[in-house]
């Protein structure tokens, strides 16, 4: 009898219908408990996404919404924090976004409604057509007619599967329990970056002044990040292929003095800037927070001409003029009210005129500056100060041995007195043979004069070098 009765169980198990799967649990920005974002100064952001969610039991689709729509899908990982651990089957990165165009898409071969206003009655008048085709624009069967170019209103009975309206991470899972979970989902974002912005206001005599420093942060990830733990990351990160991001430039003359938001650590061979409290970053926003401020830093000013290595080479008579560089430096050290490591940036100078109105003055960009470094930006050229250039001699003393003599006037018509650094790039194995003032080797190929130069007058060097190259 048992015999029997086994077939006959075989056989109504193959007539009832199977299970169906279970919905798919989805997870979106609500769930969301907690987010920390990493940005790093070369168009990359590490997010780590935490949210609170119910698994059903057994195998799962877990979906995992609102997330970076510039997301690096082979970067990410999820992990459970509470509630047991997590087998991942598969991991998908699904980006098919709806839009008319795709939804049109993929209706092409189905059935869709058609609403128009008739002229006479004024009703909606509901016709029912086949979407043939959408290259261009669609192309309907109406009964046994094709038309296109219809008036009506588009009637879709539903969206497809496939398409989704937001970026979305989908994980199968294995073993998951009937109980609240931590997940935390971490993965590398492209669209978002930051920089560091500088504003110094020069004093009345150039010798101080104070530093504003500012984060400025762009985000075009396609995703918001409220409430998140910030932190930045200073450096130059290798990445396998390079991506740029714009910035929009913003000016701020002068800033208030508030208590420092940003801790600095020394990270691996970076530096990694912590905010001190939750920010929301929203996308497509361009955000700027206090970084550093100092007042009062001692500042040197330094006037610079600057010669070429090709004026060595061959004879040349005629005078020559040259701009004369202007520069600023700071060093970056505690006892100058500095001292925290500066990223790279762009530091724009103001100065008060004669009525008390800020104006620019010049901007430079700064590569990364550690502590005990020197921050130095170039504003321009003297507008009153002027230099003229005249080989007086050029002559080849052996096959490899050469002499060049120079004569440099400059003429400071400011009404203070300046001194004018020289720096002139000798080429080769030289020796200074005679100067009129003294000289400093800057490094092997240049030698560097300190020219005083009164106010409303003129000061004139001259210097003979023989050359071995």
């Amino acid at each position: 009898m048992r015999q029997r009765f086994l077939p006959l169980l075989a056989l109504l198990s193959l007539l009832l219908p199977l299970p169906a799967p279970a919905a798919p649990t989805v997870s979106t920005v609500a769930d969301q408990t907690g987010i920390a974002l990493t940005i790093y100064n070369r168009n990359l952001g590490l997010v780590k996404d935490r949210r609170e969610i119910r698994l059903a039991p057994g195998n799962g689709e877990l979906r995992f919404m609102d997330v970076a729509a510039q997301i690096i899908p082979t970067s990410v990982s999820i992990a459970s924090l509470a509630g047991g651990e997590l087998q991942v089957l598969e991991q998908n990165y699904e980006y098919d976004l709806l839009s008319p165009q795709k939804l049109m898409d993929k209706y092409v071969g189905k059935e869709v409604k058609l609403h128009q206003k008739n002229p006479y009655t004024e009703r909606e008048e509901v016709v029912t057509a086949t979407l043939l085709s959408n290259n261009g624009g669609p192309v309907y069967r109406i009964g046994d007619e094709i038309t296109f170019g219809h008036p009506g209103r588009l009637i879709f009975p539903g969206v497809p599967d496939d398409l989704i309206a937001r970026p979305t991470l989908v994980w199968l899972l294995e073993g998951a329990a009937v109980e609240k979970r931590t997940i935390e989902a971490s993965y590398l974002t492209g669209g978002i970056s930051w920089r560091a912005d500088y504003v110094v206001t020069l004093s009345e005599k150039d010798d101080q002044a104070n530093l504003a420093g500012w984060v400025t942060i762009d985000n075009r990830s396609g995703a918001a990040y409220r409430n998140a733990t910030l932190k930045l990351v200073a450096g130059d990160v290798n990445r396998v292929q390079e991506q740029s991001t714009r910035f929009a430039k913003s000016v701020r003359a002068e800033a208030m003095a508030p208590a420092p938001q940003f801790q600095e650590e020394a990270f691996f061979e970076y530096h990694l800037y912590t905010l001190q409290r939750p920010s929301t970053i929203k996308e497509n926003q361009t955000k700027q927070i206090n970084l550093v401020t100092a007042d009062a830093v001692p500042v040197k000013k330094e006037f610079l001409l600057k010669g070429e290595s090709f004026y060595y080479q061959s004879p040349a008579g005629e005078v020559e003029k040259q701009k004369v560089g202007v520069f600023v430096e700071m060093e970056n050290r505690k006892e100058h009210n500095l001292g925290m490591p500066l990223p790279k940036g762009i530091v724009r100078v103001y100065k008060r005129d004669a009525g008390g109105s800020l104006q620019f003055v010049g901007e430079d960009t700064i590569d990364h500056t550690p502590e005990k470094e020197t921050v130095r930006v170039k504003l321009g050229d003297a507008f009153d100060v002027v230099g003229e250039r005249k080989q007086t001699e050029w002559r080849k003393v052996a096959s490899d041995t050469y002499e060049s003599a120079f004569e440099i006037r400059l003429r400071n018509h400011k009404k203070e007195d300046i001194t004018v650094k020289v720096v002139e790039p000798v080429p080769g194995d030289w020796q200074m043979l005679s100067s009129s003032h003294p000289h400093e080797k800057g490094d092997a190929f240049s030698a560097v004069f300190k020219v005083p130069v009164p106010k409303d007058g003129e000061a004139t060097l001259v210097y003979r070098v023989r050359m071995r190259y």
